[in-house]
């Protein structure tokens, strides 16, 4: 009787619930991480035409496998953490000159001009009119590292900023940017065509400011007269669909949502 007594069972019960707890750690990281996803080259839809061909031989990572950094590169959420800490430490700071547009009500928009620190490869005058992404200006981190990329490869950079995005800059009329305006694009634009009658121009757009580059392009067909090309990076194809999404919890979905919200009506409230 007292040698059963003495049996130690305990120990064996908290053995298996650090073993259980150890196991859902692990589980959560995974998940969390990733790392259960294959890797794959990424998948192309494209018209056969003479420019996709050019463009597939011109950038062979289009159809390399990508291959991204060990433990958090498969992480979305941490790459996105990643580069909002290393983007306030390593990003460059480009020297432009800010431009101010009156608009026909009133409203003052603002675009930053950026001049090119090389010659061309083509030895031609040619001009990127960025559109950056919601509530983003030529001083998000993002938009410096793309321009200063562009520069240093004899580009010409005419950064738009969102009407109300800016801090320091006062709305002048009762409007601020939305989804689908592109009035101030398009002042930007005719005014970077007067500027310089002989460049050629690289629409770019991030996010939103793919919505807005693509909506511009096709209003009017003049739009596009002296357009090499248009670049639309991450563009959302459907507002009412991507409303949707934003509400669900899964992939932390409405923790972004909540972000994003959070930033637009602090632009609002510092213009009331």
């Amino acid at each position: 009787m007292s040698a059963m007594l003495e049996t130690p069972e305990l120990p064996a019960v908290f053995d298996g619930v650090k073993l259980a707890a150890v196991a859902a750690v692990l589980y959560v990281i995974v998940r969390c991480l990733n790392l259960k996803s294959p890797t794959a080259p990424p998948e192309l839809v494209y018209q056969d035409s003479a420019l996709a061909r050019f463009l597939l031989k011109s950038c062979p990572l289009l159809t390399k496998e990508y291959i991204p950094p060990l433990i958090w590169g498969k992480s979305g959420h941490i790459q996105t953490a990643l580069y909002g800490k290393m983007g306030r430490v390593r990003s460059p700071h480009p020297y432009g000159l800010r431009k101010y547009l009156t608009m026909p009500d009133g409203a003052t928009a603002t675009f930053d001009l950026f001049e090119p620190q090389s010659e061309h490869c083509i030895g031609e005058d040619v001009t990127m009119v960025i559109c950056p992404g919601i509530a983003n200006h030529s001083e998000k981190q993002y938009i410096r590292t793309f321009v200063d990329y562009a520069q240093k490869n004899g580009y010409r950079c005419a950064v738009l900023n969102h009407l109300g995005a800016l801090p320091n800059i006062e709305l002048t009329s009762p409007r601020m940017f939305t989804y689908g305006c592109t009035w101030e694009f398009g002042a930007m634009v005719n005014s970077i065509k007067k500027t310089y009658p002989q460049t050629q121009l690289v629409v770019v757009g991030f996010s939103l400011g793919g919505n807005i580059v693509c909506k511009y392009l096709g209003e009017n067909q003049a739009n596009q007269e002296r357009v090499l090309c248009c670049v639309s990076v991450c563009q959302g194809y459907s507002a009412l669909r991507a409303q949707e999404t934003f509400m669900q919890w899964d992939q932390c979905r409405r923790f972004y949502n909540f972000l994003m919200a959070d930033n637009m009506k602090k632009i609002i409230l510092s213009h009331r």
